[in-house]
């Protein structure tokens, strides 16, 4: 089996990397009309998609750390990316990255910290196909803060790092699980799915929400259990 990644892994580094780094960008372009420098890393095999949700989930400090390569290939990566995307003729937005917590603070992507390598990162490529108005309600939706996640634990028996306290339900920190108390959130009622009417009425109505996930076995994927919501806002909107 290591035999047969090894040899797929070869093959795969003999094209150029400037041909993946397009093969990557033109992907992303045709599916959402912008490119980030996360689709790029993704659509190159250096970065997996669930690195990235615990580093949007403040569980990693910077996303180059998790990145599969050393740091000269990914500035070489990224020196392509925008070669490619200027060729293109596509428009820069730099765009806001948030964690996918109570606090809201800035992502970081370097291991520097560096603000020219950081906005690097964060730029994003945008089609000029598109009008303006659509380009600016696109970078409105990039830049919008991530929903809050809250995670139905597999284990029963799980501590919150911050008071030593369990429960039914824990968001992810960078130091471990914490639970709902110290994070702020265990005044919110859980609203289960299945009503796709009602769970849009709710995140229009609910100051502050929090989708609910659940890790399934044999997807190998989090999946949407449902919403935490305000009280008031549940029973106006029912």
């Amino acid at each position: 089996m290591n035999n047969e990644f090894d040899h797929k892994m070869s093959r795969k580094n003999k094209v150029p990397l400037a041909d993946r780094v397009a093969r990557a960008g033109e992907a992303a372009l045709a599916a959402r009309h912008f490119v980030s420098a996360i689709d790029i890393l993704v659509g190159i095999g250096w970065l997996d998609p669930e690195a990235v949700e615990r580093w949007r989930r403040g569980q990693i400090e910077c996303l180059e750390g998790v990145v599969r390569t050393n740091l000269p290939r990914i500035s070489e990566a990224m020196k392509l990316f925008r070669s490619w995307a200027t060729a293109r003729g596509l428009f820069a937005s730099e765009t806001a990255y948030v964690g996918r917590t109570p606090r809201r603070q800035a992502l970081r992507f370097s291991r520097s910290g560096n603000p020219a390598i950081e906005a690097s990162y964060r730029t994003h490529w945008v089609s000029p196909e598109l009008s303006e108005k659509k380009r600016e309600r696109l970078a409105e939706k990039a830049s919008r803060a991530p929903e809050l996640v809250v995670v139905q634990p597999m284990n029963a028996e799980w501590r919150c790092h911050r008071c030593g306290g369990t429960g039914d339900l824990l968001m992810m920190e960078n130091p471990g699980p914490a639970c709902l108390r110290c994070v702020g959130l265990d005044d919110l009622e859980f609203l289960p799915a299945g009503d796709a009417l009602l769970t849009r009425r709710m995140k229009a109505k609910s100051i502050r929400y929090a989708v609910v996930v659940r890790f399934s076995k044999s997807r190998r994927r989090y999946e949407r259990q449902g919403l935490l919501v305000e009280p008031q806002a549940l029973a106006d909107a029912r």
